[in-house]
């Protein structure tokens, strides 16, 4: 197991970055950097991480960054992963770095066809369920009952399932992380890096802009939502399905905290009611007996 002191001093997450406070995407491309060194390409379309590294000519990124129209972040990597292939360059990882919305809506067709071509390279989706960095509008990523500036009064359908939808590209590495777990991110994307083709990590990203919690919770909401059962953490390699600690210690649902304890503590859940709030919770439970059964077959 990694440990944090063995992790390099080396920052690529450069001082002047212009993230909000709290921001769950900034904490997870430090560790990234951490996990990666600066043997790294990174692909970046329209979203915050397109605007974090702060106005041209500057940059707080100390790696090489391409910019990237909203839908183009597979192609645009493939390109990137053909390119260092045709001047024999092995020892750089190609990642492509997206939101939600540059993954779940305008970039799925670019991200399933360089799946469908196993292209070899990482594809590393930073969750913050919305269009956070245009402000705030809802995104295939937003969960049932968000408020956004498109759904005022809620979100009224479900997120997608966006892990087992590229499971379904038989690719082999698909798994979940959160930056409040960083042991479990870094070991993941390690993983991710020695396997052969295409590899896709899905993070939870607590965003305070746009979920309406304090600023100094993003840790805390990051595990509450892994101890509630909301984000589970796992991984499917080589078609196998598998629960990571602490996600593998809560299949039992009295282990796990109520949902409520998590929606509660975050302003954009504040029109749910308690029939809201139970329908989740059994969306949830649902979803717990979908990989009890998974990790049983194994």
């Amino acid at each position: 197991m990694v440990s944090i002191k063995e992790l390099s001093k080396e920052e690529y997450l450069l001082k002047g970055h212009i993230a909000c406070a709290g921001c769950g995407p900034a904490i997870s491309l430090r560790l990234l950097f951490k996990a990666l060194g600066n043997k790294v390409i990174l692909v970046v379309p329209a979203c915050c991480s397109s605007v974090i590294p702060g106005p041209y000519p500057f940059t707080s990124f100390a790696v090489p960054v391409q910019n990237m129209l909203f839908e183009a972040t597979g192609a645009t990597a493939s390109g990137v992963v053909a390119a260092l292939r045709q001047r024999d360059i092995k020892d750089v990882t190609v990642v492509g770095w997206a939101g939600d919305g540059g993954t779940f809506d305008i970039g799925i067709q670019a991200l399933s066809g360089a799946a469908e071509r196993e292209t070899d390279f990482i594809y590393i989706c930073y969750d913050n369920e919305a269009y956070g960095n245009t402000g705030v509008q809802r995104s295939g990523a937003t969960p049932y009952g968000a408020w956004t500036t498109t759904t005022p009064t809620g979100k009224k359908e479900r997120k997608k399932d966006i892990a087992f939808i590229m499971a379904a590209h038989r690719i082999p590495y698909i798994a979940t992380a959160c930056p409040s777990y960083p042991i479990d991110f870094i070991e993941k994307i390690r993983k991710a890096k020695e396997i052969k083709g295409t590899k896709f990590i899905h993070i939870l990203a607590p965003c305070p802009t746009g979920w309406r919690y304090d600023t100094s919770k993003t840790v805390e909401m990051g595990r509450l939502a892994v101890r509630t059962g909301v984000w589970t953490l796992f991984e499917i390699e080589h078609g196998k399905f598998k629960l990571n600690p602490p996600s593998s210690r809560l299949i039992d649902r009295a282990k796990r905290k109520p949902v409520k304890e998590y929606l509660t503590l975050q302003g954009r859940f504040r029109k749910l009611t308690e029939v809201d709030i139970e329908k989740t919770q059994k969306w949830v439970d649902e979803d717990w007996e979908r990989y009890r059964k998974l990790a049983s077959n194994q």
